[in-house]
């Protein structure tokens, strides 16, 4: 029993069982989210649906400069340095909001080109790239907000932030897709995430006092430099993966068809809500850990925490998630998407080796090695685009899945003997 209360009063388990409450709820809303665009704009709209998703995430991090990381970072290391706080998020909130305001005219005068890019020449939705110039800026503050409030220690606030705003987009998914279908659902993966600015902000201001903080007196150009390392490291990410799958979906529809598209990005899109699990607990949790860990016993102290207490019940999960495919499908969808059961296997078998070599990742931008990062991200993504292109040729949809699970192994490989000191001591 006194072992049990032990394990109960620690920081970890409290986290890991308030960010599974939320893990949990957004996967509720996920189910359905998932129904009402299942029933409503069918395979070839959920096709739409990812490509706005991928391009959608390249410019999230271009307006926000892939700051996020760095500010964690740095507002974690300088907490209770007030004037190198100051510094800090000045610094961030001016540089953000500038290139989030640039990147909405782009967006807004240059509509119809984007439309074409992401959508091509059968579908006029310009409307949706006027709606993101508008909200962008708004995105972009309470991304940096979020960010500050993480860096400050304040998980708990973390993981109420995400609940809110997933129960906001829940409503706006809701009523956008019910009234107006296919450009609905376009519309909500648009609009949601800026509506969070109101919750971050509520949070931050218990917190600090930002009229007082953000003046231009306190930008500092260092803080850029230190940041920019960050920056860059994400935009590559983010950027360069979204324009990876973005080429592989239209080679999908190419070879296989629009409809295949469609099963591929359900799949992903089940992906996603169970892998918040992992990529929350791993951002709110131990990224700040490893940012502030001074040597590689501390560091492997990190890496086992996760490989012993939240791997084992990731891997749990998923093999319920296998068995029960079919349930999830019908549930989540309608049978036209049947067929996606056929993907589960690989794409689970993927996520686990995703998981594993995440936490390992994460020491990339805890320790700031940018060209190492570089460099091991653009080698997987050239890895998982020609194994995708080779792949779908012979085993049609599966295929990619299969080269998404290899070269989640590769980069798991490959992670593991750089940071094998690290790792195994």
């Amino acid at each position: 029993m006194d072992f049990i209360k032990k394990i109960i009063q620690t920081d970890l388990f409290k986290i890991t069982s308030l960010n599974s409450l939320s893990v949990l709820l957004k996967i509720g809303i996920g189910l359905i989210t998932s129904k009402l665009l299942a029933v409503f704009v069918g395979p070839g709209g959920m096709a739409l649906v990812g490509n706005l998703r991928n391009f959608s995430s390249s410019l999230e991090s271009i307006a926000t400069l892939g700051f996020q990381n760095g500010i964690v970072k740095y507002v974690a290391e300088h907490k209770n340095d007030k004037l190198q706080l100051q510094k800090i998020i000045a610094t961030a909130f001016i540089s953000l909001l500038f290139v989030a305001v640039v990147s909405s005219f782009i967006l807004f005068f240059l509509a119809a080109f984007w439309n074409t890019q992401i959508f091509g020449n059968n579908f006029d939705y310009q409307i949706i790239f006027k709606a993101i110039a508008l909200v962008l800026p708004w995105y972009a503050i309470s991304a940096f907000l979020l960010s500050v409030i993480n860096g400050l220690g304040k998980f708990k606030e973390v993981i109420w932030t995400n609940i809110t705003g997933n129960a906001i987009g829940l409503l706006v998914s809701f009523y956008m897709i019910w009234n107006y279908k296919t450009l609905g659902a376009l519309l909500s993966i648009v609009i949601s995430p800026s509506l969070l600015f109101f919750v971050t902000f509520y949070f931050i201001s218990k917190e600090l006092s930002l009229s007082s903080i953000i003046k231009f007196r306190n930008f500092d150009f260092e803080t850029i430099k230190k940041l920019s390392s960050y920056s860059l490291m994400a935009l590559v990410s983010s950027v360069s993966g979204s324009l990876v799958y973005l080429v592989i979906r239209k080679n999908i529809i190419e070879v296989v068809g629009l409809e295949q598209a469609g099963f591929w990005e359900t799949m992903t899109r089940i992906s996603t809500y169970y892998m918040m699990f992992i990529t929350t607990i791993l951002s709110v949790y131990f990224f700040p850990k490893l940012s502030i860990a001074k040597n590689n016993k501390e560091t492997q102290n990190i890496f086992r925490t996760f490989y012993k207490n939240i791997l084992p019940l990731f891997v749990l999960a998923v093999t319920v998630i296998y068995f029960a495919r079919f349930f999830i499908i019908k549930l989540l969808f309608t049978p036209d998407f049947l067929p996606v059961t056929t993907l589960f296997f690989w794409q689970l078998t993927g996520d686990i080796l995703k998981s594993a070599a995440l936490v390992l990742g994460f020491q990339f931008f805890a320790k700031k090695m940018t060209k190492a990062f570089i460099l091991s991200e653009i080698a997987s993504l050239a890895v998982l685009y020609f194994l995708s292109h080779y792949f779908v040729v012979i085993f049609g949809i599966q295929g990619i899945v299969m080269a998404q699970a290899l070269d989640n192994f590769i980069y798991l490989l490959w992670l593991a003997v750089y940071f094998r000191k690290s790792l195994f001591g």
